[in-house]
């Protein structure tokens, strides 16, 4: 993976002129929300130039959206998305993580005192465990998410997480996700770690179980129910 050019401080409108970068894109509102839904889609590891306009991590994530829309608890949730200012982390830049602080923050300002749940996949993941521990925040979904060693946990204290990954995922490590729910559990975090049989890193295969299991933890964790999960951690095929 390369690095791009300086990091931008703002983005350009229709006529060119800057704008600044706003974090937060709202898909849909409901009047009185009971409860909100933040997606953040993948990236890389470096680049500092903005996410082009077809970004496939993106459109990755829109099933996600349109399956818990479809639900009936889905009438009632705000479903929005974070907007990175660049396609990479960058190191201890940490940038996706701050556009997650600043959307949540946004979000919290169209939506007090209305718990949201993250949903994060790759590089979003990591995005999504790094601001978990905001008080908005009531759980995490992390897909396949990129844990690497060292990762702060203890904000996440009293936070209800969840990381699914494929044991044959070659771009995250799935190793990397039972680790750190590991870690997060013995810091006071309701944490597990779930193997999904299929699906690799994109998710592709065996998509429609991905998005069931996501829609079900979403709405256990806005409900305050008990996770249905498997106790050895293993979806069965």
């Amino acid at each position: 993976m390369t690095t791009g050019p300086a990091r931008p401080t703002e983005t350009a409108d229709g006529d060119g002129r800057g704008a600044p970068h706003r974090p937060l894109v709202v898909h849909r509102a409901p009047h009185t929300p009971r409860a909100a839904v933040l997606l953040m889609h993948g990236g890389r590891a470096d680049g500092r130039t903005p996410p082009p306009r077809l970004n496939l991590p993106a459109l990755r994530m829109r099933p996600f959206g349109s399956a818990i829309s479809r639900t009936p608890r889905g009438r009632d949730l705000l479903l929005a998305s974070v907007r990175y200012r660049c396609r990479g982390w960058n190191g201890a830049q940490a940038d996706a993580a701050r556009d997650a602080r600043g959307a949540l923050d946004e979000l919290a300002g169209l939506a007090a005192d209305v718990p949201v749940v993250l949903v994060g996949h790759s590089m979003g993941g990591r995005a999504a465990l790094h601001t978990g521990g905001h008080p908005a925040v009531s759980g995490i979904v992390a897909l396949a998410p990129w844990c690497p060693p060292g990762e702060p946990v203890s904000h996440l204290r009293d936070r209800t997480v969840v990381l699914l990954h494929d044991e044959r995922d070659r771009i995250t490590d799935a190793e990397g996700s039972r680790l750190f729910a590991d870690r997060a559990r013995q810091s006071g975090a309701r944490a597990h770690a779930v193997a999904m049989p299929r699906g690799g890193h994109t998710m592709l295969r065996g998509a429609r179980q991905w998005h069931r299991l996501t829609v079900e933890l979403v709405a256990a964790m806005v409900d305050g129910t008990p996770l249905r999960l498997p106790a050895d951690g293993k979806i069965p095929g």
